[in-house]
């Protein structure tokens, strides 16, 4: 019984509320401004850091979460450097380094025991013809490790044989992209393609791999689903080993006669161009990176021609930057919601001193104190819902309309939708408390008597 008769009261002030909210529309807009800003701004904030999380969480599986990455420094020419001709020949001994190769490949996996696999590439920029068109081509040289440490999976066919490996066999694996310029509408499993001047057969396709370009771009990630991919072996064989490509600068570093000597530069003198190392467990990456820079270091002859990056820590790096760039949001959005509240509180307190007669009537009639805090706390919180309702529209356009204006995902979640409610619904209960205090403490033969 009494809570039938409490659902009336609610029931009947929400329908005053209603009543007083329409016939003042202007003003009640301007009152929820501040929480149709706010709530929106959660909403979109929210988006972006969910967009972000995402990103990095999609970046981690590309990376690799304990992978190294080394990669080559090829020889560029120094026009100030000029030496006597035995200052010539110890300094070309004593900086002379083979470069980045395969032996250096097997030597980290043999040597460093925290290393659980290494896998070598080496890149192309070639062209491609198929059915008498030529497109151009990323051909890739991979180890049977790639697509562990890369993960990437295979969408059809297989992936490279231990026969197909040892007697370098013209085959390959394609990415998606490739697979739907060339063949488009039909599988790309047993078709051959001539890659630069060797014919290749097709036995898999990886699956797509959605790569942004400011991955691309920030972590040094290619578009995998542009590679041609062939073994090792096979690209070393049958294309270009730049280990054997006889060297001509020491000769041309002695020119005829007498005088000083200028330094040429050997250019990309390295096997391979790209190494990727992959250690067992997370917490050895910095140690592991250091242990592999002395190695590395050693063998090329104290000669620093390449660099080790740590993916990971760029990706950390990146989320930091990130999570600054959201608290920042949560503080504007935080201070909006604020204002919007005490916006609320004013515009009541305004309500309340120009409804005190109407408060000294009902309050005459035999309405309690609660009655009268209902009514207003209804109204209050009536127009931070409507606020927030109209928040939470504005704040799911936002967000489409950021990523689709600057690119940066956004990632929307009901989550979200229902905590900008939940803080609305809150903002208009604490900032209508006092005015619906101030309005239920008023004596009614003193509210009666005011004008």
């Amino acid at each position: 019984m009494i809570d039938k008769i409490l659902l009336e009261k609610l029931k009947s002030n929400f329908k005053e509320a209603y009543w007083f909210i329409t016939t003042n529309k202007v003003r009640t807009f301007l009152t929820a401004l501040g929480i149709i800003f706010g709530v929106a701004s959660v909403i979109t904030m929210l988006a972006i850091g969910n967009g972000a999380e995402k990103e990095i969480l999609a970046q981690l599986e590309l990376v690799g979460v304990n992978n190294i990455v080394v990669t080559p420094i090829p020889d560029k020419e120094d026009d100030s450097a000029s030496m006597s001709d035995v200052e010539d020949e110890k300094e070309e001994s004593k900086r002379f380094s083979k470069g980045l190769d395969v032996l250096d490949a097997q030597s980290i996996l043999k040597h460093i025991p925290t290393v659980s696999l290494v896998s070598p590439e080496i890149l192309l920029e070639t062209y491609v013809i198929n059915n008498g068109r030529q497109n151009s081509v990323r051909l890739v040289g991979i180890s049977p490790e790639y697509f562990k440490s890369s993960n990437i999976n295979l969408d059809s066919g297989k992936a490279f044989s231990e026969f197909q490996i040892k007697n370098a066999l013209p085959v390959c694996v394609v990415g998606k992209k490739v697979e739907k310029k060339l063949f488009t509408g039909e599988s790309a499993i047993g078709k051959r393609i001539k890659v630069k001047d060797v014919w290749l057969q097709i036995i898999g396709v990886i699956e797509e791999k959605l790569i942004s370009d400011k991955a691309q771009e920030n972590l040094g990630i290619r578009d995998l689903n542009e590679d041609v991919y062939i073994p090792l072996n096979t690209f070393l064989v049958r294309y270009q080993d730049r280990k054997i490509i006889t060297d001509k600068v020491g000769a041309s570093n002695r020119n005829q006669g007498t005088g000083p000597k200028k330094r040429i530069a050997r250019g990309n003198y390295h096997q391979i161009d790209k190494l990727t190392v992959q250690v067992s467990n997370s917490n050895e990456l910095k140690a592991t990176a250091e242990v592999l820079s002395k190695m590395l270091k050693r063998r090329h002859n104290d000669v620093l021609d390449f660099e080790i990056t740590i993916p990971i820590q760029l990706l950390k790096q990146q989320q930091k930057t990130k999570q600054i760039f959201n608290v920042v949001l949560s503080i504007i959005a935080g201070i909006s919601l604020l204002i919007g509240g005490i916006g609320i509180m004013n515009i009541m307190l305004a309500s309340v001193l120009e409804r005190t007669k109407e408060i000294g009537i009902i309050r005459a009639i035999g309405a309690t104190e609660e009655d009268v805090v209902l009514q207003f706390l209804s109204e209050s919180v009536l127009i931070s819902v409507g606020g927030g309702v109209i928040g939470i529209i504005l704040g799911i356009i936002g967000a489409y309309v950021i990523e689709i204006v600057s690119g940066i995902e956004t990632v929307l979640s009901l989550n979200s939708i229902l905590l900008s409610f939940f803080i609305a619904v809150i903002i208009g209960l604490v900032f209508g408390i006092f005015p619906a205090k101030a309005a239920a403490n008023k004596r009614p033969i003193e509210a009666l008597r005011s004008e």
